[in-house]
Order: C-alpha cells, then structure tokens, then sequence
C-alpha cells in the first residue's frame, strides 16, 4: 500500500488551514518536482505562525496538530536534508546574514527551524537592533554627584538588597534595560523614580530634560502604566524630591501603535530606521505581549544613543501573535554576549485589601497544583471563589444568583448616561475563557449572554426599547473586541469597544481616545472585524485589569491550557476572583508550559536553544 503523502494526511485531518494549505499548493503549481516533506513542510511553517511561533522544528512538529500519532512524519534528519537542499528554502550562512528574498523559506540549522522568510528576518532585525541599541550606552551617570537623590528615591530595604535601586544604577550606565516581575513589584514605581534620575542627571551635565516616551501595546495597557506613574511621582515632592525635576516628567502613555506612527493601509510606520523616534529614552510596558514584528519596528526606530526599558512579567502569557520575545530576550540575558542588563523584582504584590493572591499565583507560577488547589478548595484566600462543579454561571434553571448578578452588570452598561461612563463600567468585570469555541469558549458565552438580555429586553437606547440584541447584532450596550489590526482607524487587536446610541439616537461604536472622557465614536459597519467582548480570552484580555474575574476553564483537557494562562487569567482581578473548573483540568494545565518555538535567545548570545517557555 502506497503511503499517504504528509501534506494530504495532514489536510485530510484537519491540522491545516486553508491559507497553510494554499501556500504549500503554490509551490506545488510552481515546481511539480517540489518533495511532499518540503510542501508539508510550508504549510506547517505557517500554520506555527498562525499559533505563536516565530519557525517550525521539524525534529517534533507533533506539537502543531491534535492526534500527532496518526501522522506520517518522516524521518527528522532526512527531512531536515530535503529542506536544506529545496529551491523553496534560504540556509543563511550566519545568524545576521540576510536571508535571499527569492526563496520564502529560511532553513537555519542552529536552532533547528524552519521559517516563514519575513519572521525570521523580524528575528535577525530584531536581534541585529537590540545590539545596536545596547553598543551606545548613554553619557556618563555622574552617579557619585547623584548618590543623595537615589538614597531619598531608593531607601534602603530591610534586608539589605534593593532590586529597584539596581535597576535604576543599571539605566544609568546601560542603553537596554529589561525590568521584570509579577503584579505589585514595583516595575512602574521604579521607572518613575528611575526618571527622576536621568532628570537630574541631564541637569547636573547642563543638557535639557531628557524626551521621555511611555507606551505599551494597548490602549488599556497604556493608561494604567501612565496612572501608575503620576501616582508615583505625585508622591516624590512631599518626600523631599525637587518639584521642578518631576514637573519635567511625561504622566501619559500611547500605544506602540500611535507611538511609531501609523499610515493607512500600510503594515510600515512613519518611525523607522531611517527616521527614529524623537525621544531619549523609551519606556514600554507590558512587554510579554509584544509580538515579533512589532518588537523588531519599534526596536528599529529607537535612535542611537536612546535608552530603551522594557517592562514585563515573565510568567504571563505570551504574545497573542507570532513570538514569545520577552521570554526569547529573557534566556539570552545571562549570556557575555547579550547586549543588555536584567533585573527581576521580587518583594511586593499589588493586591486590593479584599483580594489576597499572592500565594494562589505563586503556586499557579511555579507549577504546584497540590498547592494552588489547596488554596482553592481551603476558603482561606479572601474573595478568591472555586465553583469546580459550575461549567457555566449563565446557565441552569431557576434562578441563579451568580446568572442574575452578572446580567445586572451587563444591564447596567446600556443604563449609563455616557459611552464614556459605559466603558468605565465595562472595565468592573468580565469573563475569562480559555478558548474561544465550544461549550465553554468565548464565541459560545457572548452568544448566551446576548440571547439573555436580549430576553430580558434590557438593552435598547433606555432600557427596553426594541433594541436588542434580536433586533441588530449592533445593539447599544454590546460590548466590541477588535480582532484584527486596522491602522486607518487606529483600533487594535485587544481594543475593548461599546455600542452606544449618540446623542442623535444612532448606534455608534465607541472606543477609548486620547482621554478616559473622550471615547471615539465609529460607525460600526466601518469596523475591522470584531467579536463581542462580554466574555473573552486570557489572551485577549492581557494589559487590562477588573475588579471582578471569571475565570471559566473547559470541561476537558487542552493543549491550549497553561499555567502561563491560568496565572494570566487570575492576575487580572482586582478584588474578586472566581475559578470555575475541575481539579483534573486545572492540575493538567499547571503541568503544562506555553511553548514557542523561537531562535531569538540564539541570535543574542543564548548558549543553546530550546523552547522558549520550557
């Protein structure tokens, strides 16, 4: 019996999208002699993009596809062979050495990946930037003349170690900064005061205020940066600091996106290469969920002679698109060869009085279920709630009180007086999903809620008045997620969104501006696509916090299920938590890791390469 060919096993069986699909058969149209492995392994190149990777390994692409097992994979150093010899394929002879633009794949033997040609040159761009940014460390610190203000900024900690004061005496002398740790270790605390310092620095040596920009990858994500550090420099005169020094510090953030400059139906920014930012030192937070390309322009557009500081948990998720740069950035820290310094915080967390966390999301971190469930189970976490017999709070008969509570939230976003007031609602609580279909998926609960109150005819333009989900999938009071870039509109993916009847009575679809009292008001039939947002990913709700969390688990074991997502998920909330999953699934999903393939922390120095996330 003749074999089946890799790349028709695995359409056959579903592994494939149709776009993985039409690549390989592309090649196959341009050169019938093309090996099956080569075009299957085109495919698979693409369909590791589509799930976060930057390449593919062909030594374990089981980890791409469900039922790996009834695949014909062939052998990995024959199939390695015929990648190396393909017209289709570029094997570069450096890791800086571009990759020739006529073949669309790039075969590099070192880390062991295939890749789509363009990320593995935002990987060598990447790589090739933060070197650049790292060889042109700043002016000298003068940190003998500025030891008083770091003592007054920086007092001493109990036991003797202070990561904050280090990080700081670290941006003076270093252009590439990585600052991480987990919610309430002070990242942001630490680059106000860090700001103070390069204030007076650029006093003490007779320059201007260092052009200081704060971004972040989200809108969401910007506005708590930029909260976070007003209020920390609010605090700073009344502790002695010089009022005109912080008077000269930036107190609000952008995206990455209107940072860089965005040009209408272009993927390219107005910051590039060849026309860098205007800014001395760029601050980013949130830096987990930046993807690959994203990183690679912004790291392009950093001037030379620029500091760049990059805040981050390495314990979240990664990015929702290709990359896990933070982690690929993150294992090459350590190396001689790295161009940049590292520090990790660790005292403290940021917790509402009525939210006690840290101890759940240090066993989440680490991979201890015995714990984790211990906790969940023991009722000792205050306002930390485990349902694991509740599959879904909207359903079931009779009445439920966890289904009306949160329909009453829900009711209330269509009762505000404002879509600026409706969104600050919106901000109060949401649903958290690990996937986004099936039974416990995001697609699967938006479309319940909606059933919901659309039943209860709560949403129409004051209360019931024929509005509702039932009469236009564009009802005031739904809540809107942006899945797909859209650079003429200046909305994201991860934009959070509502409908909301203007002052003419239309439905418009408003989304933050510039201030939380500005929304900016869209038609929505001129959105990029979107879903709502009543419920959402972990993925999807990255950068964002709320008072209130659900985080719904699904009934069964996936691949998709982390501990990365699962500490994702409960670090969103602020004051209340609720867990709803079995034991079994959330003990299968914190043995389990996140991993990408990625040849980053290769590139940089890493002594050898694994799976970003192992």
């Amino acid at each position: 019996m003749t074999a089946t060919p890799l790349l028709d096993a695995l359409w056959h069986a579903g592994a494939l999208r149709t776009l993985d699909h039409a690549l390989a058969q592309s090649l196959r149209r341009l050169d019938p002699d093309t090996p099956d492995a080569v075009l299957a392994a085109a495919a698979l190149a693409s369909l590791a993009v589509a799930q976060g990777h930057a390449g593919f390994d062909p030594a374990s692409p089981q980890g791409l596809v469900d039922n790996p097992r009834d695949l014909p994979w062939p052998a990995a150093d024959a199939w390695q062979r015929q990648l190396a010899a393909s017209r289709w394929v570029a094997t570069p002879g450096d890791a800086a050495e571009t990759s020739d633009a006529g073949r669309p794949l790039v075969w590099e033997g070192a880390p062991g990946l295939l890749y789509l040609r363009r990320y593995r040159e935002y990987e060598r761009r990447l790589a090739a930037g933060l070197r650049r940014i790292g060889a042109h460390p700043p002016a000298a610190a003068g940190s003998d003349a500025l030891a008083p203000l770091t003592a007054r900024l920086f007092p001493q900690a109990a036991d003797g170690e202070d990561r904050q004061a280090a990080a700081a005496a670290l941006a003076l002398r270093h252009a590439l900064l990585l600052v991480t740790g987990g919610p309430g270790t002070g990242k942001t605390t630490t680059i106000a005061r860090l700001l103070v310092l390069l204030a007076a620095q650029a006093r003490q040596a007779g320059r201007a205020a260092p052009r200081i920009a704060l971004a972040a990858p989200t809108g969401r994500a910007a506005e708590r940066m930029a909260e976070s550090v007003r209020n920390a420099l609010q605090a700073l005169p009344a502790q002695g600091i010089d009022a005109t020094l912080v008077g000269a510090l930036p107190t609000t953030g952008t995206t990455l996106h209107r940072l860089l400059g965005t040009i209408p139906d272009s993927p390219r920014f107005r910051h590039d290469a060849d026309n860098p930012l205007p800014h001395d030192v760029v601050v980013v937070d949130e830096a987990s969920m930046i993807d690959l390309p994203l990183m690679a322009k912004l790291v392009e557009a950093v001037p030379d002679g620029a500091r760049l500081v990059l805040l981050g948990d390495p314990d979240q998720l990664p990015s929702v698109e290709a990359g896990d740069v933070l982690s690929g950035i993150l294992r090459a820290a350590g190396a001689d060869a790295f161009p940049g310094r590292r520090v990790h915080l660790q005292r403290g967390w940021r917790q509402h009085d009525a939210l006690q966390l840290a101890p759940l999301a240090a066993a989440v971190r680490d991979g201890d279920s015995a714990a984790a469930l211990a906790l969940l189970r023991g009722g000792t976490l205050s306002s930390v709630h485990f349902h694991p017999g509740l599959a879904d709070p909207l359903q079931g008969r009779g009445p439920q009180p966890h289904r009306e509570r949160l329909l009453a939230h829900w009711r209330a976003l269509a009762a505000a007086d404002s879509p600026a007031q409706a969104l600050a609602l919106a901000a109060h609580l949401r649903l958290l999903t690990a996937v986004r279909d099936g039974p416990q998926g995001a697609r699967t609960l938006n479309a319940r809620i909606e059933t919901l109150l659309a039943q209860s005819g709560s949403h129409g333009p004051r209360r019931g008045a024929g509005y509702g989900p039932a009469a236009s999938p564009h009802f005031h009071g739904r809540l809107l997620l942006i899945t797909e870039n859209s650079y003429r509109h200046r909305l994201f993916n991860g934009d959070i969104g509502i409908c909301f009847r203007d002052a003419d009575g239309s439905v418009m679809a408003w989304f933050p501006g510039d201030t939380p009292d500005a929304p900016r008001a869209f038609h929505p039939a001129a959105l990029p696509a979107h879903d709502s947002a009543f419920a959402m990913t972990v993925h999807k709700a990255q950068g964002s916090e709320f008072d209130e969390v659900w985080l719904l688990l699904p009934a069964h074991d996936s691949r998709v299920l982390s501990r990365e997502l699962v500490y994702t998920a409960i670090t969103r909330a602020r004051r209340e938590l609720h867990v709803a999953g079995s034991a079994e699934v959330i003990a299968a999903a914190l043995g389990r890791h996140a991993s990408r393939w990625s040849g980053l922390g290769w590139r940089l120095g890493e002594s050898h390469v694994v799976l970003d996330g192992d």
